[in-house]
């Protein structure tokens, strides 16, 4: 029940938000069909719990190895207590509601800005950009466990060898399932158990693929890696044309030599030579191809382009600061002109007091004087005038 209480809360919140964030007046405007129907399904997940009581039903299965039927009295909490593992994505939601990304505000506030809808799949992106390695260990040894608990409670009522019936023989059926490997001395008799290995064998499929392309990344070169390659590539290239070209030169010479500068013309060397000479030839020729095909340039251009692309970012980040940086200034100004008015009343009602003070005492003064005038004063009330006067002068 209190579940089903903090879900509901927590829809009644989300609501809210959306009504304010859209100027709504009327609830009823942000309840969509799809809002609908995801808050209805929140609540029959949680509310899916084991019965008190001892209740049972009839199971039939057919055994795998001997094909005969099995019928067993098994507790209904099976099939209640399975659908439970439903609730796990309420870790999802947590993860989204203590994230750094979603509580800061400076993150918030450059996301609103590329129109990047802060959820769960945008944290769990960001975590496997991050660290990939720890997120799928994660999350292969909890569907391992999960699933062999599954698979444990599928088959108790109808092992009667206790091959998968057992936790250990369950997670052995389950690994080597979610490894595609399927030896075949474990194999499960119900089609729960059965449903859940294919489940398996799709979610390690799918791990395989995650951890292939999460080695592949890894594997590629970094900035400086690229550079030193480019470089050696550039150099053995350039080696290459002139030992070709060497190759070439020496061959001619040596030909024009056994022909032209020797008395006796040995044929047999001659051919020797003219054979190396269009090897070197065509060696030359494949050199150039080569050329042509990725030149040292191509290299260059693309060291330049990472160079570009790489100060581009960086570019773009220093935006996004001075974007952060100016927000916090506006916020500032607005929170000072909001309290201009305050101070304005303050300093106003201030020069108010100090002014009627000032004429009390100038018409106590004047009126003191006329008094004077009309009758003689004694020496000591002139001293306290002539005192009270310096006072409010």
């Amino acid at each position: 029940k209190s579940l089903i209480a903090l879900n509901l809360s927590f829809s009644s919140l989300l609501l809210q938000l959306f009504m304010v964030d859209n100027g709504a007046d009327d609830w009823r405007i942000a309840m969509t069909l799809e809002r609908i129907l995801f808050v209805v399904f929140e609540l029959l997940v949680c509310a899916i719990h084991p019965i008190p009581g001892q209740y049972v039903f009839t199971w039939t299965a057919r055994l795998a190895f001997s094909y005969t039927a099995s019928v067993e009295d098994a507790d209904v909490d099976i099939i209640l207590s399975v659908p439970m593992f439903l609730r796990l994505y309420l870790i999802g939601r947590v993860m989204l509601l203590h994230s750094k990304l979603f509580t800061d505000a400076s993150s918030r506030s450059i996301g609103a800005l590329n129109k990047i809808n802060f959820d769960t799949r945008f944290v769990m992106k960001t975590l496997m950009t991050i660290c990939p390695g720890t997120v799928l260990l994660v999350f292969s040894v909890s569907c391992w466990i999960i699933a062999a608990w599954t698979v444990r409670v599928c088959e108790r009522y109808h092992d009667a060898q206790e091959v998968t019936s057992t936790f250990l023989g369950a997670m052995w059926l389950i690994s080597i399932t979610f490894l595609s490997i399927g030896y075949g001395d474990m194999v499960p008799h119900t089609y729960c158990g059965k449903g859940v290995c294919l489940l398996t064998g799709i979610m390690g499929a799918g791990c395989t693929a995650l951890v292939v392309a999460v080695v592949a990344r890894k594997s590629e070169l970094t900035r400086a890696e690229k550079h030193v390659h480019n470089f050696m590539m550039d150099t053995q290239l350039y080696k290459k044309i002139k030992n070709t070209a060497a190759n070439v030169l020496r061959e001619t010479w040596l030909i024009y030599k056994n022909t032209k500068l020797v008395k006796k013309i040995d044929h047999a060397r001659v051919r020797h030579h003219q054979r190396k000479f269009l090897q070197a030839i065509h060696q030359l020729r494949r050199v150039k191809m080569e050329c042509v095909i990725c030149p040292p340039s191509c290299f260059q251009t693309q060291n330049m382009m990472y160079d570009l692309v790489s100060e581009l970012q960086h570019r773009s980040e220093e935006l996004d600061r001075r974007i952060v940086a100016l927000e916090e200034k506006l916020d500032s100004l607005l929170l000072s002109v909001q309290s201009l008015p305050v101070v304005l009343s303050h300093a106003i009602t201030k020069l108010q007091k100090d002014f009627l003070d000032d004429l009390a005492c100038r018409v106590h003064f004047l009126s003191s004087s006329l008094s004077s005038e009309c009758c003689p004063v004694p020496a000591s009330s002139s001293l306290i005038i002539g005192t009270m006067h310096g006072l409010c002068g």
